[in-house]
């Protein structure tokens, strides 16, 4: 059903990358979450009304709230797709999501209903008119969720569009909602438990917890988080294939929204190469990762030498001294640079999550490096890893 909808309104569905395909993506899966949320509502409104469920009228007022989350889902989908301009040169894809996060406060709102619902229910247990009407037409309303969580991420996938992947956990939530209504009324018919307020309790908790991760997941995208680690690796591989790149580091990935990712990487190049040679290779890196995965990419060339057995040595040693420290710390970087008393050596430290103790590992390193050699001095740079 799905892709039918999608090779009916959807000329190219193959070109993702297109601003007004993945527009018509967007509003398509949008549209119909709109259609399908007022419809649901509609009819738990009537199911609520003539069986006098508390916990069905609630489902109600929670699948109209989901109606707006996908109305503010396309909203932000449409806005996104603005090409850039003065005052925004990246583009609007953050508007995604805001979208999203717009749909996530929609859900704790309706969490927070379900659970007055609930508590309500409880102090005053109401008791239920139970039809085969009533529970077939709950149980087809659960199916349909069903459909429409699977429409969504399908929809989603394709133009990685965090406002649709929080409407389908919102989906999902009231499958689980309405799945429990449809639990308290089948208990209540077999052995008169008039459960339907700690049924809300439940399905409020439930709800409000997708909420909590559908706002906490969005707000750290607009907050910067760590890029996915398959990416990160797949860019270092894909750079590593070059004749003349012999190492990757300081990879910072940039994201503006779907589609609008800028990453910046040094490359480790040899010292004695040609420097147009060399060029060449960093601007077909560059070219190919931007077709390949979808990225522009700056990156910047660190020239090494690697043809210096002494500098060599000394570069093996510090870097196995690091290991023994701490096996996630490396050095890039390296350079040997001779004066009248003293050598310095230069680089650069990458440092992991949670390590602090800069002011030691300086002492340290400066310690091993005087016993190498007494001439030595450091000129360390400690970077951290974005990545």
């Amino acid at each position: 059903m799905t892709n039918w909808l999608i090779r009916c309104f959807i000329k190219r569905p193959q070109d993702i990358g297109d601003p007004k395909t993945r527009a018509a993506y967007g509003t398509l899966g949008t549209c119909t979450g709109v259609a399908v949320n007022v419809l649901l509502s509609a009819l738990k409104f009537l199911l609520g009304a003539l069986s006098g469920s508390l916990a069905v009228m609630a489902d109600a007022v929670n699948n109209l709230s989901d109606a707006a989350g996908s109305l503010m889902a396309l909203i932000s989908v449409r806005l996104a797709g603005k090409p850039d301009d003065k005052e925004h040169p990246f583009g609007h894809g953050r508007m995604e999501y805001l979208g999203a996060l717009a749909v996530g406060v929609l859900i704790l709102a309706a969490g927070v209903q379900l659970l007055r619902e609930a508590i309500s229910g409880i102090r005053e247990p109401a008791t239920l008119s139970i039809s085969p009407l009533v529970l077939g037409l709950l149980a087809l309303s659960i199916l349909v969720k069903v459909w429409l969580y699977f429409y969504y991420r399908n929809i989603a996938r394709r133009i990685d569009s965090e406002a649709l992947f929080a409407a389908s956990g919102d989906s999902i939530s009231d499958v689980v909602a309405t799945s429990t209504v449809l639990v308290s009324m089948v208990l209540q018919a077999a052995f008169g438990w008039r459960i339907d307020g700690w049924m809300g309790i439940v399905v409020a908790a439930f709800v409000l917890k997708t909420g909590f991760s559908v706002c906490k997941s969005t707000t750290d995208r607009l907050l910067g988080e760590k890029p996915d680690p398959n990416l990160t690796k797949d860019i270092r591989d894909r750079m590593l294939r070059f004749d003349g790149i012999r190492g990757v580091h300081d990879l910072v990935v940039h994201d503006y929204g779907p589609g609008r990712r800028i990453a910046s990487v040094h490359a480790e190049v040899s010292a004695n190469g040609d420097i147009v040679a060399v060029h060449e290779i960093i601007d077909k890196a560059e070219r190919e990762l931007e077709q390949e995965l979808g990225i522009t990419v700056c990156i910047h060339m660190d020239p090494t030498v690697t043809d210096d057995p002494e500098v060599n040595n000394v570069h093996r040693r510090m870097a196995e001294f690091l290991a023994g420290i701490d096996n996630r710390l490396t050095l890039h970087d390296f350079r040997m640079v001779p004066g009248k008393d003293q050598i310095n050596l230069v680089f650069d430290c990458l440092l992991p999550d949670g390590f602090t103790e800069r002011d030691g590992l300086r002492k340290a390193l400066s310690a091993f490096a005087k016993q190498l050699d007494p001439r030595y001095e450091i000129v360390v740079q400690f970077d951290t890893d974005y990545t």
